[in-house]
């Protein structure tokens, strides 16, 4: 672990905070009514998840939430974003409210509220309930509407204390990971085929603005996957496969939200529905954008198949994918890449002008098998941090930092083999064990408070 220099001074009211998901933590996974989600399904197929494990108890956050609210007010974060279980809240996707499930959510806000911590609700964090999956899932038009009724039903209850709201978490991530390649839930292999299930998540999200703002929201939010995309080399065949790679994870999540349009002619074709006018629900004003930044990706022409990040990659896909190189790697063989960073928000500012709004980065971290002792993770942080004041100074309108993750966790296919944590978790006990990471951000923030205005 290097040592490290006090972090520059971020503007004053810049938002601190810790992210998790509600699937990865809670656990309960048929307690209080919660129904099955599309999660719980795939966990029980043979060889999805890497361990073998599930997350049907997890780190047990559906009974310790007390002990990580303390933990939270420990850290002197001033955020907390987490997300509700949609089956939690509605067993079946729709219809019946499963009230105990909303209850909880509405003790987890009150306690946050009343620590001095700013709740941040995530609406869906790719759980989706099974008896949708089992219809559909996202594949279905009736999902964006019964995700709608939902986000009403939630901001009915919470939006009197609930100031932010973020809509969905990734939709890259579900269209590409779960429906196209299969690697997550659903498991689905349907390469492009899955694009309507980008198409009806964004359209859930819209309606779901629209929700929200019937019940008085007016501080709304999208995390969306961001990175550069880079080629493999100058040729031309390199070059056409980074540009397409760029738009089908980048541009065709963030123009319709944007700029009111679909960023390729030819993708748009393969969508369903009237999309000209689910546009204009896709297109509702956000008063914030979320990024989730993790590393860049290397894009060379496909044809061939081959394997990034455990992941198979059909011969039939345009692309192939691989790590920046000459760069070190996190426990999960990601890229530390921080100035990264610093180009995604350059880029986003330069393609959306005044129509990006000003940007929470909603996601930012790494995996580190370090029990406590997690320097790699500290340098991590510092690094990220140093390239996004970079872009501060550069004028990017950032107005917030949010950490992944509070808490060890059962990481989707990679089940508990990775840990993203400030917290140790051991899974046998459900001990918490703050690491040098989360001591080190708690004297950051500490500093930053004894300061005052900057």
């Amino acid at each position: 672990m290097t040592s490290h220099q006090p972090l520059p001074a971020f503007p004053d009211g810049f938002l601190w905070g810790v992210s998790t998901s509600a699937f990865q933590i809670e656990g309960a996974s048929a307690e209080d009514g919660r129904g099955p989600c599309a999660w719980d399904a795939f966990t029980r197929r043979t060889g999805r998840i890497k361990d073998g494990s599930d997350a049907a108890v997890a780190t047990d956050h559906y009974h310790r939430w007390p002990e990580d609210v303390a933990l939270l007010r420990e850290l002197g974060v001033d955020a907390y974003r987490f997300s509700l279980s949609w089956p939690r809240v509605l067993p079946s996707g729709g219809g019946q409210l499963n009230r105990p499930g909303l209850d909880f959510y509405d003790r987890l806000v009150d306690t946050l509220c009343e620590a001095g911590i700013q709740p941040v609700p995530t609406l869906f964090h790719w759980d989706t309930p099974l008896a949708l999956e089992e219809r559909g899932g996202w594949l279905r038009r009736e999902t964006a509407h019964l995700f709608a009724d939902y986000a009403d039903i939630v901001a009915a209850r919470l939006g009197d204390r609930v100031n932010r709201w973020i809509t969905l978490n990734e939709p890259a991530e579900l269209t590409l990971l779960g429906y196209g390649l299969g690697v997550h839930a659903p498991g689905e292999r349907l390469l492009f085929d899955a694009l309507p299930a980008a198409h009806h998540q964004l359209l859930g999200h819209g309606l779901a603005v629209r929700a929200l703002r019937a019940n008085g929201a007016d501080s709304i939010g999208i995390a969306n996957s961001h990175g550069p995309v880079r080629p493999l080399s100058d040729s031309p065949a390199d070059t056409g496969a980074a540009d397409f790679y760029d738009t089908l994870t980048n541009h065709l999540f963030a123009d319709p939200l944007l700029l009111g349009r679909y960023p390729d002619q030819e993708l748009a074709e393969l969508l369903p529905g009237p999309v000209e006018d689910d546009l204009e629900a896709i297109g509702e004003p956000l008063d914030w954008y979320g990024i989730n930044y993790y590393r860049p990706t290397v894009v060379g022409a496909g044809g061939e198949g081959g394997k990034f990040a455990g992941v198979d990659i059909p011969a039939e896909v345009p692309f192939t994918l691989h790590e920046t190189p000459g760069r070190e790697r996190t426990g999960s063989g990601w890229a530390v890449v921080p100035e990264g960073l610093t180009d995604t928000l350059r880029t986003l500012g330069e393609r959306y002008g005044d129509r990006l709004p000003p940007v929470l980065i909603t996601e930012n971290g790494c995996a580190y098998p370090d029990r406590t002792h997690d320097g790699r993770r500290i340098d991590f942080l510092d690094a990220h941090l140093r390239a996004l004041h970079t872009a501060l100074t550069e004028g990017a309108d950032v107005r917030g930092y949010f950490i992944w993750s509070l808490l060890d966790n059962f990481e989707w296919a990679e089940g508990y083999t990775q840990r993203f944590g400030l917290v140790h978790v051991d899974y046998a006990t459900m001990e918490r064990t703050p690491k040098d990471s989360f001591h080190w951000l708690r004297r950051a923030l500490a500093a930053r408070r004894t300061a005052g205005p900057r």
